[in-house]
């Protein structure tokens, strides 16, 4: 095994936190893995790993080996890849995770002009809204609505999505039209729990310029877009949600639009993917296709 195919290892190693798992994601046998960081250790005159029964984790010079080696297996990986794919399509597996209904709504209907634009491309597909480790995890890319939460990536905005404050007519007949923000209090909401906290998301409203949170009660939490908007319609609460998922709904006259003079701020739009993926020719084309799907949504 050459120097970089051990860097390659022992990375797998720290992030997985598993000689076993490394070992099967490498394909490799669990001796042949074993063996390798032995002489991996003894070549750099340095315990690099702590070793339990039930996990792996790195010592202290671990870990600085562990941020050298991302480093140059990343500029390894680009450099290859810039000249690999001068005057050649890409090919090979793309593994990517969009938020559900992006997916759903934008991508899914137009994913036949990726494959025909780029038929070497494999593409392994995840959607929803779990927060992925795409290090870990050896994801791709992620595309997904909102601010950014992880700052270690790098970020390409490809949308800005119009946000809507709607209630059934049931539930606003029931507990009458709130006219301004302040008129919110008693009114109920369909809580959508965040996927990094856990905890539910408040509305978010512009009040003579000011941006202004409102966190209400309600009887329901959700973890899922169309559970959301079906909860709304059956006149559980309030909720907030980008436009173009309501349209059907709001032409037909079951959800109502209320508050529309302190409309949020529109929901960004974000393609994220690791440092070490950004010269990636399979990572460039797609989300170079995602922003042309994306470029016209609103």
């Amino acid at each position: 095994m050459d120097r970089f195919d051990a860097m390659r290892l022992f990375t797998r190693i720290v992030e997985l936190g598993s000689f076993t798992q490394a070992a099967e994601d490498l394909q490799l046998p669990r001796a042949t893995v074993t063996l390798a960081v032995q002489q991996l250790e003894k070549r750099l005159g340095a315990r690099l790993l702590h070793r339990t029964t039930r996990h792996v984790s790195p010592t202290q010079d671990g870990e600085a080996y562990y941020a050298r080696c991302q480093q140059l297996l990343a500029d390894l990986d680009e450099t290859e890849a810039a000249f690999a794919s001068a005057g050649q399509q890409p090919k090979g597996k793309l593994r990517v995770d969009l938020q559900g209904t992006l997916a759903r709504y934008f991508v899914l209907p137009r994913i036949g002009e990726f494959f025909a634009r780029y038929p070497g491309v494999e593409l392994e597909l995840g959607m929803g809204d779990r927060l992925v480790d795409l290090v870990r995890e050896r994801v791709d890319c992620v595309m997904r609505g909102g601010e950014p939460a992880d700052s270690s990536m790098v970020g390409r905005r490809v949308a800005q999505l119009a946000q809507v404050t709607c209630a059934s007519r049931t539930y606003l007949a029931r507990h009458g039209v709130p006219r301004s923000v302040d008129e919110l209090r008693g009114h109920r909401a369909v809580n959508y729990l965040s996927s990094r906290t856990g905890k539910p998301m408040p509305l978010d409203f512009v009040v003579d310029g000011a941006p202004r949170s409102v966190q209400l009660k309600g009887a329901v939490s959700v973890t899922d877009a169309f559970a959301y908007v079906a909860c709304c319609t059956a006149g559980l609460g309030i909720i907030q949600v980008p436009r173009y998922h309501l349209e059907p709904q709001l032409a037909d006259g079951s959800l109502v639009e209320v508050l529309a003079d302190f409309r949020p701020p529109p929901m960004p739009v974000t393609v994220l993917y690791p440092h070490s993926r950004q010269l990636s020719p399979r990572v460039r084309v797609f989300v170079d296709w995602l922003a042309e799907v994306m470029a016209n949504a609103r």
